[in-house]
């Protein structure tokens, strides 16, 4: 195999290339085993994961380019990114805390997404090597796109074994909101190799949350069961994504947080997703609350990844492990708040795998 004689465990940094400021963006490339993981500091991404088919065969399951140019067009599908300083959407940009009212800048329609239009993806973090990975800190300071206190915070990714860990902490020096998640784009046939309607999805969630048309949840917490949204056992993913169902037509296929029924701050089953093809499997856990499946549907082919191949609508899928969005505007949902003196912690892990 092309990673026999790579030592387990190994982290490699080298050089990219540099921001329109001139400040260098380090790629870390770590491996372990025949599984082999790429990120960059340039926000915290998640740019690469080679990982075996059934035979052995090594593709990369995780969608990226191969320029940095290209990850700093704007706006762009957030591929690989962390996203913050408020994963997923902010209904009209603006929430109340301790009596105060913040606005964040729109930039989805009438809403704020992920962080609002200069968010952590945009940043190059601070870097440096721990045992089997590497963390990235960004420091966002008091008034960052309208949130109130300076938030440090970390992203730390290792990989052990087969299994990718991303530990995610904040603090701050005020009360703020904080939901931190990465926005890698999945394709378990390869980052190459079509869309993803073909491959099985599950998803350890009774219950998910209904949006309205601009995609902000409604505030109920719904069955999935009846539902095209009901993944509590292996559905195709592209099986159903057409049907006719008011919440499917909203988004034009997934795009939704599932209320995850494992227990918050302990690490559990979000979704397993099977390749039939390449018998690939890919088994996500974490300590959050919810998941958000998006199977790709705004993906328009205005971008071309790797070996020069369009993202085409449906190309990849995306688990963001996350609380759920417009948290602020829904005091029933699980907090986001962050006080001075404690600390947010998060962790997700991916662990890649083959059925025979």
């Amino acid at each position: 195999m092309a990673f026999s004689a790579i030592a387990q465990g190994e982290t490699k940094m080298s050089i990219w290339g540099h921001t329109a400021d001139g400040t260098a963006v380090p790629i870390y490339t770590l491996t372990d085993g025949q599984i082999e993981v790429r990120v960059t500091a340039y926000g915290a991404h998640l740019m690469s994961v080679k990982a075996p088919d059934r035979t052995g065969k090594l593709a990369d399951v995780v969608l990226g380019y191969d320029t940095l140019d290209t990850y700093l067009i704007k706006p762009n599908p957030y591929i690989g990114a962390i996203v913050g300083r408020y994963g997923n959407r902010i209904a009209h940009g603006k929430f109340t805390l301790d009596g105060k009212t913040y606005q964040i800048p729109l930039n989805n329609g009438p809403n704020a997404l992920h962080g609002g239009p200069k968010g952590f993806d945009e940043y190059v973090w601070q870097a440096k090597e721990v045992p089997g990975g590497v963390e990235f800190t960004h420091v966002s300071p008091d008034g960052d796109m309208g949130f109130p206190g300076t938030m440090s915070a970390t992203v730390r990714y290792t990989l052990k074994g087969s299994t990718l860990h991303i530990e995610y902490t904040a603090t701050t020096d005020k009360a703020t909101v904080v939901n931190l998640t990465n926005h890698a784009y999945f394709n378990l046939h390869g980052d190459d190799q079509g869309n993803n309607l073909d491959q099985k999805i599950e998803i350890d969630a009774d219950r998910y949350t209904p949006v309205d048309a601009t995609l902000i949840p409604t505030g109920e917490l719904a069955p999935v069961a009846g539902t095209p949204l009901d993944f509590r056992k292996p559905e195709v993913i592209g099986a159903r994504i057409d049907a006719n169902f008011a919440q499917l037509k909203i988004a034009g296929g997934y795009d939704h947080n599932w209320v995850l029924n494992g227990k918050p701050g302990t690490l559990h089953l979000a979704a397993i997703v099977t390749d039939p093809v390449s018998g690939r499997k890919l088994t996500v856990e974490t300590t959050e609350p919810g998941v958000q499946f998006y199977s790709g549907n705004f993906l328009n082919g205005s971008f071309t990844g790797r070996h020069g191949v369009k993202y085409e609508k449906h190309a990849g899928f995306c688990l963001e492990t996350q609380h759920f969005p417009d948290s602020p505007n829904h005091p029933d949902f699980p907090s986001t708040e962050l006080k001075p003196g404690e600390t947010m912690h998060s962790t997700t892990t991916f662990t890649f795998g083959v059925e025979k």
